[in-house]
């Protein structure tokens, strides 16, 4: 898995002045394109992916802090270390120690978050975007009906107070990980056996079980409120962006709910926005729909 591909260990500043290190792989000469992981993953949701993009692309896959082999900031009360704010200038940190100024970032679930996060906080270094089944995390809050709550269960599940999903978890972290995978995924065979063995050994860790619940109590309290914040100053994504979801999945699945509409509505141009379902895919697009994304990715990272 990642042949050919180097190992990077790069060391960022984690927002209070300590050294916190960004793990992930490189490969690829070409325009930059950066590659972000979610919940309960790491850079291996990229495996198949990563390597046919670095064909013609500098291709750079990390773990989001907090995740896989990434490091782990001591969280606080309002859990800011786990802001997307926070996460997506550790990416932007490393893309420029790699020299890559501007680059395109294509993101799937929570890395997806962390690049909406990115396109509004560093508009000068994101090319282009790539959102990979989501909707806005503040839409998703706003508009929850029995639907939402029952397909997102673990949303309102992990937001509870320090230790209870924690504790709760620890009885029998891998089968509420194949649960979870199986659930949004159908089955545990869409997974690559090294690709889940990597699933598996980070989500063991009771520390990164830890710090991937702090992303969720951060999505829930203080994400939104820079969300808000961002709303009331106008600011809006202003780069290309591609929007791809699973056809099988919840994304788009309710009744007038235009994933592409919502999109646009948090844009500068409706027509920067484009993208559509992928028929016969779940939530997992980069290993259910591997050469649907491709294709799209390709189309999309080519254009002028």
């Amino acid at each position: 898995m990642f042949d050919g591909f180097d190992t990077l260990d790069v060391e960022v500043d984690d927002g209070r002045g300590q050294p916190l290190t960004i793990h992930g792989v490189t490969r690829g000469e070409g325009p930059p394109v950066l590659l972000l992981h979610g919940y309960p993953q790491t850079h291996a949701i990229w495996h198949e992916i990563a390597p046919e993009l670095a064909r013609d692309h500098t291709v750079v896959a990390t773990d989001l802090r907090g995740y896989g082999d990434s490091g782990r900031p001591v969280s606080d009360q309002e859990h800011s270390p786990y802001a997307f704010r926070a996460m997506a200038a550790d990416q932007v940190a490393v893309m420029r120690a790699l020299g890559h100024d501007r680059f395109a970032v294509v993101g799937h679930d929570r890395g997806a978050r962390v690049t909406h996060r990115m396109a509004l906080d560093h508009p000068d270094q994101v090319e282009r975007l790539a959102l990979l089944d989501i909707l806005p995390t503040a839409h998703v809050y706003g508009t929850v009906d029995q639907t939402v709550a029952t397909a997102y269960f673990h949303w309102f599940f992990l937001v509870q107070a320090e230790d209870l999903p924690e504790r709760l978890i620890a009885a029998d972290p891998l089968y509420f990980l194949h649960r979870l995978l199986a659930g949004f995924g159908g089955s545990l065979d869409i997974f690559h056996p090294e690709a889940l063995a990597r699933y598996e050994r980070a989500f063991a860790d009771p520390d990164v079980r830890h710090t991937m619940i702090e992303d969720y109590r951060a999505g829930a309290s203080i994400d939104l409120r820079h969300d808000a914040e961002s709303a009331a100053e106008g600011r809006a994504i202003t780069a290309r962006t591609l929007v791809l979801w699973g056809g099988k999945g919840l994304v788009g699945a309710r009744p007038g709910e235009n994933p592409l509409d919502v999109w646009r509505s948090r844009a500068s141009k409706d027509s920067l926005v484009t993208g559509r379902g992928l028929p016969g895919v779940g939530h997992y697009l980069p290993e259910e729909g591997t050469e649907q994304v491709l294709a799209e990715l390709r189309t999309f990272l080519a254009e002028p």
